[in-house]
């Protein structure tokens, strides 16, 4: 589905979208109002790259950044509901990963962490590992697979 189709899929079911961004820096906001009249479905995006704007900007319990890591799928969960709560939207996406280049043992360069919420719905989360594919890859990859969330997550 292009921006274009989701975006009238939105306007189809009377949803709002925000986006939560971390590592793909606000590209999928990007992907979305780049359409024009986008901005009746389109409601924000909040690009937080450090720990301390999910914090502040999302609500991001710092309890639950040092138990997992800002690349999880629970800190994903609380990026995605934190943009519902500090928005109008009734949709959101959330993106936590490691573009690269680099990663460890544990979180290897291409890991991501996706989160998708509704309002009324209990909130998804899963983890794609798109591999070493170089940044920009891995950051197009991450912006495609999140606008497939948000398509999938608009029927009833």
């Amino acid at each position: 589905m292009t921006p274009a189709q989701l975006l009238q899929a939105a306007r189809y079911w009377g949803l709002t979208i925000a986006t939560a961004e971390s590592c793909t820096g606000g590209m999928v906001a990007v992907a979305l109002t780049d359409v024009a009249g986008s901005s009746d479905v389109f409601e924000r995006g909040f690009v937080t790259y450090s720990n301390d704007a999910k914090v502040e900007m999302l609500g991001i319990r710092r309890e639950t950044l040092a138990a997992h890591g800002a690349v999880s799928e629970e800190i994903a969960r609380e990026m995605a509901e934190g943009a519902l709560r500090h928005s109008r939207a009734t949709l959101a996406v959330s993106i936590t990963g490691i573009a690269g280049p680099g990663g460890s043992e544990f979180k290897p360069e291409g890991r991501v962490c996706f989160g998708i919420a509704r309002e009324g719905r209990a909130t998804r989360t899963e983890t794609v590992e798109f591999g070493a594919l170089g940044r920009d890859k891995v950051r197009r990859a991450a912006r495609d697979h999140a606008l497939q969330l948000l398509a999938g997550a608009m029927t009833p």
